[in-house]
């Protein structure tokens, strides 16, 4: 199923809007008014960007702005963070058919557009896409965005745990170092279950679980 993208058409707009969001206070509603006075860009090449931006979760539907758009606007590293999310964000039926989309040259970046949004070659809108995607990356930091696993690595100083490190019941143990304070752990897992009717299979399977993770 085909699927849409958001875009300008003036893909040069993106990184002077950007420029202005980032220099001007945040409003209580990003409105056309708020682009066209404040921002300097009352073109009707530029209202594209208040669609763009809910797209991208920088503003709400009501217009105000989001939590991203905030952070958008705070440090460098936090900036680009941001923004990366954002991408991820507007553009999410490009990163479940390829996780690394923004990694892509823009020949291929092109051909990945096509496939999602089932644009003939040539297409002005598939253009516009890949151009304001293009314009939106210098932005951000795709490395600095990536979810953590959680994970603790082993080093010299973890790699045997004693008994008194295991969590309790309720994945909570006091660590010394925050005075006592409470850690909480948690997991997800995820399972890819048999295609099958027998419910021996599934007892099966659940008692490991119960037995071995739970």
């Amino acid at each position: 199923m085909a699927e849409t993208l958001p875009y300008m058409q003036s893909t040069g707009l993106v990184s002077k809007i950007l420029d202005g969001i980032k220099s001007a206070k945040t409003p209580d509603r990003f409105s056309q008014d708020f682009l066209g006075t404040v921002l300097g860009f009352s073109s009707g090449s530029a209202r594209p960007f208040i669609p763009l931006g809910k797209r991208l979760s920088l503003i709400s539907s009501d217009g105000s702005p989001t939590e991203l758009y905030k952070r958008f606007r705070g440090s460098v590293d936090e900036s680009k963070a941001a923004m990366a999310e954002a991408i991820r964000t507007g553009y999410a039926p490009l990163y479940k058919r390829n996780e690394f989309a923004d990694k892509l040259d823009k020949k291929k970046l092109e051909g990945l557009v096509k496939e999602v949004t089932g644009s003939e070659d040539g297409s002005s809108t598939v253009r516009a896409i890949v151009g304001t995607f293009e314009a939106l990356k210098p932005y951000a930091d795709f490395t600095a965005s990536g979810a953590t696993s959680g994970a603790v690595a082993e080093t010299p100083g973890n790699s045997q745990q004693h008994a008194s490190d295991t969590p309790p019941p309720g994945g909570v143990i006091p660590d010394p170092s925050l005075g006592g304070a409470a850690v909480r752990f948690g997991y997800t897992i995820n399972i890819n279950l048999p295609n099958t009717s027998d419910i021996a299979v599934f007892n099966s399977i659940f008692k490991a679980l119960k037995d071995h993770l739970l």
